[in-house]
């Protein structure tokens, strides 16, 4: 039992792939490396599907897309209102990207998603876009008036939300992809032959996508609030 937990301390941990020689040396973490591999990924899968568009008898790929892309638009729009459609490519972006993290520990890496600092800096991210979002559309009176509402006597609470909200959104992030890790783990230890197979196709496939799922709705749940 001993040695499970010690490899698995040590797969949890997060290493430095390399370090970068200048300020005295910036480690670069597992995490982050492989952050640039989904990035570059993307990039790729991008700049391969969006050539040759065309106005006029598109393609079977074209039109695959842009029904996909329509179809996300318009459940995004649902969920923020007219007015948080220029926030959607972030969402988007970052439901794909939770997305490719979760998932690609089938290929042999370290899923970033298993970085407490990765799951941190999102959250981060998607709160900062939210009260920029509601600071845009009502301007400063009327978005420090929002804490007050709908009696004042809520503003505490409402003023709480700004930290929890951050704190929900990578723990339940960080937490799922972890609990996953961990069950997987005892699963290939208990019973490593065939049933890991059954069980990796739910918690390294369909988890993955629903915790990214779950974070993009919530921050457009979020957004959708503030925008209102």
């Amino acid at each position: 039992m001993d040695a499970f937990i010690e490899s698995l301390l040590e797969e949890l941990n997060c290493e430095a792939v390399f370090t970068v020689p200048i300020l005295g040396g910036i480690p670069v973490l597992e995490s982050v490396a492989v952050t640039w591999i989904i990035m570059a990924a993307l990039t790729l899968l991008a700049i391969v599907f969006v050539r040759n568009l065309k106005v006029e008898n598109p393609g079977r790929i074209q039109l695959l897309l842009e029904t996909a892309l329509e179809g996300m638009f318009d459940f995004f729009e649902g969920c923020t209102g007219h007015h948080g459609r220029r926030y959607i490519p972030y969402l988007i972006t970052v439901g794909l990207y939770i997305g490719m993290a979760n998932l690609i520990g089938l290929f042999g890496f370290k899923p970033p998603t298993k970085d407490l600092n990765v799951t941190i800096a999102l959250a981060l991210l998607s709160i900062i876009l939210i009260e920029v979002a509601g600071f845009r559309q009502k301007g400063i009176k009327g978005w420090m008036k929002a804490f007050a509402q709908p009696v004042a006597i809520i503003l505490p609470i409402n003023l709480m939300e700004i930290f929890i909200r951050p704190l929900s959104l990578c723990m339940r992030l960080f937490g799922n992809v972890l609990g996953a890790f961990v069950v997987m783990e005892l699963i290939k230890n208990i019973i490593p032959a065939v049933v890991p197979v059954a069980f990796s196709l739910y918690f390294d496939i369909f988890d993955g996508l629903i915790q990214a799922y779950v974070f993009v709705f919530l921050t457009a749940l979020f957004m959708g609030e503030a925008l209102e």
